[in-house]
């Protein structure tokens, strides 16, 4: 196979964008030191995280240089995320850190006054149609298509600034800001979003680029009208153990109990509804957005090197192409040697196997006690900050556990209350979230508006809200709990526990802010498809749309409403790279 030399400087899951350029039909060749720049022919820069920590690293391995040269040889370059933010002046996260700027421009933070930061999600790339861009598409990009976007940073578009010295742009909007989502010229292309996790779309547009294919024709327009800006995802969730036999399957609890109740043929025994790797599988080919694995085994007595969780990251990164989450386990502990592994180093060996981003559950809680007891004074030693520290805050979710704790007045506790929209057991009119660890076994003095608060100073990018009381019963999400958190939060926030049909995403899309919805049961169960892939909930527009299928691929419901802050498009379609990686998922 045709070879692409691919520099890494520990700039987090790269493992995924070598299975990409794999499969469509090319084998990598690592640049270990500076010398191998000069011996490549084509060259990827990835990166994630910090945009002065990825130019300091590239700096101290003298690689900016040997970058510069390959460039101006006119030979293939392509920057993904941070590598294209490199190829700028500089950039408000690192004031001091200069780029290689080779475009004359500085990169500025999104504006969070109005909608959540990091911008986290599917995306547009626009192309902006010039005098010299006619109407052919510019590398597979398509203007109907969405891609995977994860920063906080961006470079502002100013309408025929970069055009003017020979830029081809597409653009994307977030909010009223309207930013650079691809450039090129000539043997460069840049993408701030990640093609490797943009599905069928991404992947289209590394085969064009590495076959060396600018131009080509527009494939045909999509039966999806997907609209332009940022999508509301619509996030699979699997909670993996071990069964009774031992076996790693997924599973689903009520009140976060996954053992057959009472009654059932199957009472007290570990509810198995499948194989990890292959409802992974089965969810991105559906149009899933991301796929979260939660691990609720704890595998104490194994060697950091062999956890299970980590062969199902490898496998399921081989063949599925958006983001994958992984969750439980991500603190200090000791391999059965005695051996110390800090919380950097377990993140770092799931990054590896082909994780985006992972999730932190109990030592979040603890941390932000800890937080509280020092007069909210960071420590600088916690899993949050130094995780986010080294991949950026994109890389870390704070998966929260609240309970209602039901009062008959709102001034019977110190905590945040709310007054609910429905009475308690006792006739209770007020309620506060109580944070809970280890799986909701064990309640803190805690409130959530405390923990997310917290965490947010930390440098956690983003929350996944379960909420106990809501678990298991498909009765819809806790939309008074999203609110409350939204409220005091600049962070993306995904909605989960609860949702157990279609119109319950609608619901909480319509009446909440969340960023994102999170479902398992209703997918696993094989009512509906986990629909999404960026077909569903525009941020930007009135109407919200939303329609699900079954797995026979017939419409299974359909919910249509309108929404002042959301709308929806469309069903997902599943097509194999095979057929010319054509057409959207």
């Amino acid at each position: 196979m045709p070879v692409v030399h691919l520099l890494d400087y520990v700039a987090g899951n790269v493992r995924s964008l070598v299975n990409a350029i794999e499969k469509v039909g090319y084998t990598i060749e690592w640049v270990r030191k500076p010398e191998d720049v000069e011996k490549a022919h084509i060259l990827i820069l990835p990166g994630v995280g910090h945009f002065g920590h990825c130019l300091s690293q590239l700096a101290e391995g003298r690689y900016l240089n040997p970058i510069q040269r390959h460039i101006e040889a006119g030979k293939p370059f392509l920057g993904i995320c941070v590598g294209l933010q490199a190829l700028f002046e500089g950039s408000e996260e690192s004031p001091a850190i200069p780029g290689l700027s080779l475009i004359p421009q500085r990169l500025s933070r999104f504006n969070d006054r109005n909608k959540s930061v990091p911008h986290i999600g599917w995306n547009s790339a626009v192309l902006v149609r010039t005098g010299q861009v006619g109407d052919q598409s510019f590398y597979g990009l398509q203007d109907c298509s969405k891609y995977y976007y994860v920063h906080s940073y961006a470079v502002p578009y100013t309408p025929g600034k970069l055009e003017a010295a020979g830029w081809i742009v597409a653009t994307a909007q977030y909010g009223d800001e309207e930013f650079i989502g691809a450039i090129g010229r000539r043997n460069v292309l840049a993408t701030q979003f990640h093609p490797e996790k943009s599905g069928t779309p991404g992947l289209r547009l590394l085969k064009v680029f590495l076959d060396g294919r600018q131009w080509s024709s527009p494939l045909p327009p999509t039966p999806y009208n997907l609209g332009q800006g940022l999508t509301r995802r619509i996030i699979a969730c699997l909670d993996v153990r071990t069964n009774d036999d031992g076996d790693l399957v997924v599973t689903k609890g009520d009140q976060y109990d996954v053992r057959a109740k009472e009654g059932t043929a199957a009472q007290g025994v570990v509810r198995n509804l499948g194989k990890p790797v292959d409802m992974a599988r089965k969810y991105y080919d559906q149009g899933a957005d991301e796929i979260t694995f939660l691990n609720i085994t704890s595998f104490r007595n194994c060697p950091l090197a062999d956890l299970p969780m980590l062969e199902i990251l490898r496998r399921t990164a081989e063949t599925v192409f958006v983001p994958l989450t992984i969750g439980g386990g991500i603190r200090e502990t000791a391999d059965v040697n005695g051996t110390k592994i800090s919380a950097l180093e377990v993140a770092t060996t799931y990054f590896k196997s082909g994780a985006d981003k992972v999730s932190i559950g109990s030592d979040a809680v603890l941390a932000a006690l800890e937080y509280y007891r020092n007069g909210k004074r960071l420590s600088g030693q916690t899993a949050i900050e130094v995780i986010s520290a080294a991949y950026g805050i994109q890389a870390v979710v704070v998966s929260v556990d609240p309970k209602r704790v039901y009062l008959q007045s709102g001034s019977d506790t110190k905590h945040r209350v709310i007054k609910c929209s429905q009475i308690g057991p006792l006739g209770e009119s007020y309620c506060w979230y109580q944070c809970t660890m280890k799986g909701g076994r064990e309640a803190t003095d805690l409130d959530v508006q405390q923990l997310v608060e917290a965490v947010e100073a930390m440098g956690a990018g983003e929350i996944l809200l379960n909420c106990i009381d809501k678990d298991g019963s498909n009765t819809g999400f806790d939309l008074e709990l999203i609110r409350e958190v939204k409220r005091c939060t600049k962070i993306p926030v995904i909605a989960s526990s609860g949702a157990g049909k279609p119109a319950h995403f609608t619901e909480v899309f319509q009446k909440t802010s969340a960023d994102a919805a999170l479902g398992a049961g209703m997918f696993h169960r094989g009512e509906y498809a986990a629909a999404g892939g960026g077909d569903i909930k525009n941020f930007e527009k009135k109407k919200i749309r939303i329609t699900f299928m079954s797995l026979n691929g017939s419409i299974k419901d359909s919910v249509d409403t309108t929404a002042s802050n959301a709308t929806s498009i469309g069903v997902p379609v599943a097509f194999p790279i095979e057929t010319e990686l054509a057409a959207k998922r």
